[in-house]
């Protein structure tokens, strides 16, 4: 705690020097904007077999008031951004929680199982975030949602993933853009606090009791060509595991269309003490596609190789072509074909409208508690339309269906709607 505390005064010493004379700068002010999120969200998860929670089922009104400043003049520009959110409980009921929508109780109501806990009426988070620009270099300070290889917050709930530190980025050198930085802490998607960092378990593999409150990283992307790009990046997870993270990927035009291929490889092992156990993946996840007259097609081949499952922060998503709706097929050994298909409607006359459908199907896993092969798959729909005119304009609907099977785990389909407007205030 102490050393936590100190990072935040060391921060807030250098940054607080640039905050002083923000108010007085034209820029600061006038480069300034802010946008207004209202996202209403229904979400059903259904359990089809075995014991336990059979559902999951809850709907939530969300408001994210995103507020950006400019730069102040000089030199070095100084800003400062703010985000604050509102989560309100529409439909809620303990024995159907859990969603990831709602904060919720930390104990059971009396009587009944651990996980029926009853969903907060309302709940409500604010992010504050320095920023410091020196040509093309950016330094950012405080509350961050990161999009990086080795660390992807997730995103699929109403509110997203956040984590608290300090982020560099720098493109001073042409074709060349270079990132490095240090996270902190945690605040998942439904929760109003902040906490350290630990493994995903997959299933029981790792410990995820096994915190730590530094991760770092670093790496690069340059341009080859226009359209070609190679990225490396590091990252750390102090006295848990390290990773390594080499991607390429690439379009060009061919024929009418477009042709796209991406191929990311990680490397992970365990870091120091290995507080969260033996870490031994390797991890290949490749996507090839075609785009054609609103029609776009792809798939690939994926495959874990090591003694241990792939690794990455709990509560994140992985940045694997398989991050699906419900599984992203990253057990120990496991080998997964996927494809994805799209359809933009605007080639029919339609701007707005958007198919997106996918298919996943891996085996030769292994998995803790589980004998013999594993082998599971995953179907994905989404339709969603944005008004593109009119008094409703931007106004956007969305629904997601999802069904997945497995020999190892609860087969499960879920569906969500999620109606959405974002408003710019100024």
């Amino acid at each position: 705690m102490k050393n936590r505390i100190n990072k935040v005064v060391t921060r807030a010493s250098v940054m607080g020097a640039g905050f002083m004379p923000l108010f007085a700068q034209a820029d600061f002010v006038a480069d300034s904007k802010a946008v207004l999120e209202l996202k209403n969200y229904y979400f059903n998860r259904d359990y089809r077999e075995s014991s336990g929670q059979n559902k999951r089922a809850e709907w939530a009104q969300g408001f994210i008031l995103k507020v950006e400043s400019g730069f102040t003049d000089g030199t070095v520009g100084f800003g400062l951004d703010a985000v604050g959110m509102l989560g309100v409980k529409l439909d809620s009921s303990p024995d159907n929680s859990g969603t990831g929508l709602l904060a919720r109780s930390s104990t059971a109501e009396p009587g009944s199982p651990s996980y029926a806990r009853r969903a907060h009426d309302n709940y409500s988070k604010l992010g504050i975030t320095g920023k410091a620009r020196l040509a093309k270099s950016e330094l950012r300070v405080g509350y961050m949602v990161p999009d990086l290889p080795t660390l992807q917050p997730n995103l699929s709930r109403l509110f997203p993933q956040s984590f608290s530190g300090t982020a560099l980025t720098s493109k001073d050198i042409d074709k060349l853009t270079l990132t490095a930085g240090q996270l902190d802490q945690v605040k998942q998607r439904d929760s109003t606090h902040y906490e350290d960092m630990g493994l995903t378990s997959q299933y029981s593999a790792y410990k995820s009791s096994a915190k730590s409150d530094e991760f770092r990283y670093a790496g690069g992307e340059y341009a080859l060509t226009p359209t070609t790009f190679v990225t490396y990046q590091f990252a750390q997870l102090e006295s848990l595991y390290q990773q390594h993270y080499l991607g390429l990927k690439n379009s060009f035009k061919w024929g009418p269309g477009t042709f796209k291929t991406d191929i990311r490889y990680f490397n992970a092992s365990e870091d120091a003490a290995a507080l969260a156990g033996k870490v031994d993946n390797r991890a290949l996840s490749t996507r090839i596609g075609y785009g054609l007259y609103g029609h776009n097609l792809s798939g690939g081949y994926q495959a874990q190789y090591g003694s241990t499952p792939f690794t990455y922060v709990d509560g994140t998503n992985t940045y694997l072509f398989t991050e699906y709706q419900l599984a992203n097929f990253s057990q120990t050994g496991e080998r997964v074909w996927h494809a994805r298909y799209d359809y933009d409607f605007a080639s029919l006359g339609i701007p707005g409208l958007l198919f997106s459908t996918r298919y996943a199907k891996g085996d030769n896993a292994k998995v803790i508690g589980f004998n013999g092969e594993g082998r599971e798959w995953e179907r994905d729909l989404s339709l969603g339309y944005v008004v593109q005119n009119g008094t409703f304009k931007d106004v956007s609907l969305r629904w997601q269906n999802a069904s997945a099977t497995s020999n190892f785990a609860r087969d499960t389909n879920e569906n969500r709607v999620i109606l959405g407007y974002t408003v710019a205030l100024w």
